[in-house]
């Protein structure tokens, strides 16, 4: 099954208004070129869907660039699942004191990435092909951010382990989040995680605000890269399995 889309891509519209709240005045002209190559080259390769073109700006680069406001000046910042770089192109563009791993599994995809990355010449950005665990006991961020990559319960195991003793995970979610966070409890208190914070993002700044969450460790003394128990099922009984193992030897 061919993945690459043979459809003409919509026009893209031009930047609106609001882009000047989210970006600088001297990198519009980088998330430009930006939003123009998701229009045709990420169209073409299969990254993003034709119909996603025309609300490209309000749905997805302004929500993106927007969740720059809850990120720590000069931060390392891990963006899992990148995809076709949402959100972490767009925050490497909007925030070049930050320093991004964008983590993503496809070749198709890291080759689409880095070609942006030398295009627009951002180096404050790195390209790592694997999933999140291929940096677990390697490398900690001052944050870990992902958008539309799982529910908080898989997304907590996957970006924990790369939150730094004193960052977080700040994750753009829907307004699904408060559920989502009531069926990742066991997975919460598992890493020995603070409260989440649900916080809005993009308030005042863009046509469709969104939410973000915001999950700390409790104590960062003891952050931890792997929990004791990481769900309500799995672990427990590989740990189970383990113990038989041990009673046999």
């Amino acid at each position: 099954m061919n993945d690459v889309s043979r459809e003409t891509p919509p026009a893209l519209p031009e930047a609106p208004a609001s882009a000047r709240g989210v970006f600088s005045s001297d990198r519009l002209t980088l998330i430009q070129r930006y939003a123009e190559s998701l229009a045709t080259d990420g169209v073409t390769r299969g990254l993003i869907g034709p119909r996603e073109v025309p609300r490209l700006w309000e749905r997805h680069l302004l929500n993106c660039g927007a969740l720059a406001e809850l990120l720590p000046q000069e931060s390392s910042v891990a963006d899992i699942g990148s995809g076709a770089g949402l959100p972490g192109l767009v925050l490497a563009i909007a925030r070049p004191d930050l320093r991004l791993t964008l983590i993503e599994p496809l070749l198709r995809r890291t080759t689409y990435l880095q070609e942006v990355v030398d295009e627009l010449g951002l180096t404050n950005v790195v390209v790592v092909r694997g999933k999140a665990d291929v940096l677990h006991g390697k490398e900690r961020f001052d944050v870990v951010t992902s958008r539309a990559v799982a529910p908080l319960e898989r997304l907590l195991t996957w970006s924990m382990p790369l939150v730094a003793p004193t960052g977080a995970l700040v994750a753009l979610k829907g307004s699904a989040i408060v559920d989502e966070i009531e069926e990742a409890r066991p997975v919460l208190r598992a890493f020995g995680c603070a409260e989440p914070e649900v916080l809005p993002v993009g308030e005042g700044l863009i046509p469709e605000p969104t939410l973000a969450v915001r999950i700390a460790w409790a104590d960062p003394a003891r952050a931890r890269v792997v929990p004791r128990v990481a769900s309500a099922s799995g672990p427990r009984k590989a740990n189970g399995a383990a113990k038989r193992r041990s009673r046999r030897s």
